[in-house]
Formats: structure tokens, sequence, C-alpha cells
């Protein structure tokens, strides 16, 4: 393991929190009537949708080994071996899309499809893939060191393509 965090954030926990919260009690107020009609089917579904987020999305791993940059949150896992890295730099965002929302989130950026792994109050760091995942060409992830993590994954990538 050459580098390893553990992002966190109070704000997004306690948002998605309050969120399960008014939905639930919007749930129990529509129940109360005796009807399981239509809102309170979309209720339910809010509620249970903002329950996982609240659970989903309270850690971020980051972990960088000599093979691969790896990225977990809860349950979904992101490996991008030290191969497929042709670049990796700070990532800067236009505001609306920056502050569009916490958790994985998928956008075209400057005619590219990214996958992103953030909070909003950190910031990013962009992994450009030489070969696409699927449809994605670059990867960005929140972390408190950035500076760091780009030195060592540029470090990571020059071994990589010397042992070509």
């Amino acid at each position: 393991m050459i580098y390893q965090e553990h992002l966190s954030s109070n704000r997004t926990l306690a948002l998605f929190a309050v969120l399960t919260a008014i939905f639930g009690r919007l749930l129990s107020w529509r129940l109360s009537s005796g009807d399981l009609d239509g809102w309170a089917i979309a209720f339910l579904v809010l509620a249970a949708f903002f329950l996982f987020y609240t659970i989903n999305y309270r850690v971020l791993q980051i972990q960088l080994t000599d093979q691969a940059l790896i990225l977990r949150f809860g349950v979904f896992k992101w490996i991008v071996s030290a191969e497929n890295i042709s670049g990796i730099w700070l990532d800067h965002l236009p505001a609306l899309k920056r502050y569009g929302g916490a958790g994985i989130h998928f956008m075209y950026v400057a005619g590219r499809y990214r996958a992103s792994f953030n909070f909003l109050e950190y910031p990013r760091v962009l992994v450009i893939l030489k070969h696409k995942a699927g449809p994605i060409q670059d990867l960005s992830f929140s972390t408190r060191h950035p500076k760091k993590l780009i030195d060592l994954i540029q470090q990571l990538v020059i071994a990589q393509e010397e042992n070509l």
C-alpha cells in the first residue's frame, strides 16, 4: 500500500439523513390515513433512496498500491490499473458541475465522459484514462491531499512505463 485515505463529510451525511427523515415522516403521515396511495409509494421510494445514500456515501476510501488506484464508496468500487493512467492533475470544474451533488456522478466535461466520486467540500483530482472503461474516459475524486496524490500517482505511472 503506497497511500490510503478515508474521507467523510458530516454535512453530506446530515443532508442525506435529514432528507431520509423528511420523506420517512411524509410516508408515515400518508400511511396514517390508512391508504397506500401513489404519494405514499413515492415517499417510500424517496425515503429508501436517501437512506441508501446516508448509509452508502458515508466514507470514500482511496487506496493506491503499486498496481492500481482503488476508490470505494460503500458498495461501489472502482479500480484503475496504473497502466491505464495517462495523466493526473487538479480537477477544475464549472460551479454548476462542481456543486451538483455528493456521491458518485457521471457527466460530460469538455466532451469527455467522466465518473466522479466526491464530497463537495474537498478538492478533486482528475485522472485521464488511456483506454475507456466502458464509456468512461476520465475519473475524478475528492481528497484532502491532492498534491501528494498527484505526485504519488505520477511516480507510479513513470515506474510502470519504465517496466514496460
